[in-house]
């Protein structure tokens, strides 16, 4: 496995999607502070990777699918809630900018370990594909830590990996469905519908952000 190659297809993309969400934030955060969140991230894939086998041991099918989407979406929304605790988390679009960033070291993290065992094409293609979607899933989360921040009301955490599951699972759903040009076309249109979720939950947050 050349390493030169397996850091471009999978660090490139994460930088990629990472200005794709944080250019819509008009007072960026401090590249410390993304850094560490980034680097819990990361580390979150290691307790996901260890959850996750004994995940594999009592379960199987769609049962399997969910509580590994469980598991990774709830250490993630752990590595992010990390930032909420600085002072530099100090308005509502800040939760989906720490949030997106969390995802993004798990998927770095997940990808490298991937195309180590599967070669560069996947790696590859994860980086494009995967990446993205990780960092989708990870919208509600970062509404719901910025909802707990600045709104009032309760379960917000709660309600925001509700959806961060149900996306994880129909993403998983597609990508065992088959391969095929109905499952590709499916699987784009999941990932454009959950883009523009995560569009209006940023347009929430800026009308918050402005009150």
């Amino acid at each position: 496995m050349e390493p030169v190659g397996l850091l471009i297809f999978t660090l490139l993309p994460a930088a990629f999607w990472f200005w794709l969400f944080a250019r819509r934030d008009v007072h960026p955060e401090p590249a410390w502070l993304l850094w560490r969140t980034f680097a819990y991230g990361a580390l979150s894939w290691a307790l996901a990777a260890a959850l996750e086998l004994s995940v594999t041991v009592v379960a199987s099918g769609v049962l399997m699918m969910l509580l590994v989407a469980f598991v990774e979406e709830s250490v993630k929304l752990l590595a992010a809630s990390t930032a909420t605790r600085d002072r530099e988390f100090d308005e509502p679009i800040d939760g989906l900018i720490y949030a997106v960033t969390a995802s993004l070291g798990f998927a770095f993290v997940e990808n490298i370990a991937y195309g180590l065992q599967y070669g560069l094409e996947v790696a590859a293609y994860r980086g494009l594909v995967t990446t993205l979607a990780h960092a989708l899933f990870s919208a509600p989360l970062g509404y719901a830590l910025a909802g707990a921040r600045f709104a009032t009301g309760r379960w917000w955490r709660t309600r925001g990996l509700v959806i961060a599951v149900t996306l994880h699972v129909t993403f998983n759903g597609l990508l065992t469905g088959g391969a095929g040009w109905e499952q590709l076309l499916a699987l784009v249109g999941v990932l454009a519908l959950m883009y523009a979720l995560a569009g209006r939950l940023y347009a929430r947050l800026e009308v918050q952000r402005k009150r």
